[in-house]
């Protein structure tokens, strides 16, 4: 059965991150970023190329779909909330209400989510981002969208309390070993 998991780069290290992966039974890892790279030694391991490397060695394929990543608009738009807020990209804990709309209305909405889910393989997807947290990352509203149009079942890969999925556009609950 298809299942997707998200899961950010903030909050693991690299062996922390792979074996979070191998531990959902992921493989294959759809790279949601505009920008396939992070800033800072800690996250230096999530830069495209290292990250695809590890993702090889353990056997877990690797797929950038660049069409579901933020335009650079869209992310300053999230970026000035953000400043006004007084939050910074790696302790946001939500999307701006404008920058959901515009995601979900220009990038989302013309995807064809549909081809990609037919695509998956039957273990567990996970669509990756840099935030910690699903609700704070457009990754959520891709994956409440495949879940509420395809019945996919999703879980985030952040913790290890264990809930259910919300079924709302950008909710997603946290599991740490699902089944």
């Amino acid at each position: 059965m298809r299942r997707i998991a998200t899961i950010g780069v903030y909050g693991f290290t690299a062996g922390a991150f792979v074996e979070t992966l191998i531990g959902a039974g992921v493989g294959l890892l759809l790279d949601l970023r505009q920008r396939r790279g992070v800033r800072g030694p800690d996250y230096s391991w999530a830069n495209s190329v290292r990250l695809q490397h590890a993702l090889a060695a353990a056997n877990i394929g690797y797929r950038h779909v660049r069409e579901l990543a933020p335009t650079t608009e869209l992310r300053q738009l999230q970026y000035r909330e953000d400043d006004r807020q007084g939050v910074g990209k790696r302790n946001r804990v939500a999307l701006a209400p404008e920058y959901a709309e515009r995601y979900t209305h220009e990038i989302l909405d013309p995807f064809d989510l549909g081809a990609l889910v037919a695509e998956l393989p039957s273990s567990a997807t996970a669509f990756l981002c840099v935030e910690r947290d699903p609700e704070a990352c457009h990754r959520s509203l891709v994956a409440a969208r495949v879940h509420a149009d395809h019945g996919v079942p999703v879980t985030d890969l952040r913790s290890v309390a264990p809930l259910p999925f919300s079924g709302r556009p950008g909710v997603i609950a946290s599991v740490g070993n699902p089944p």
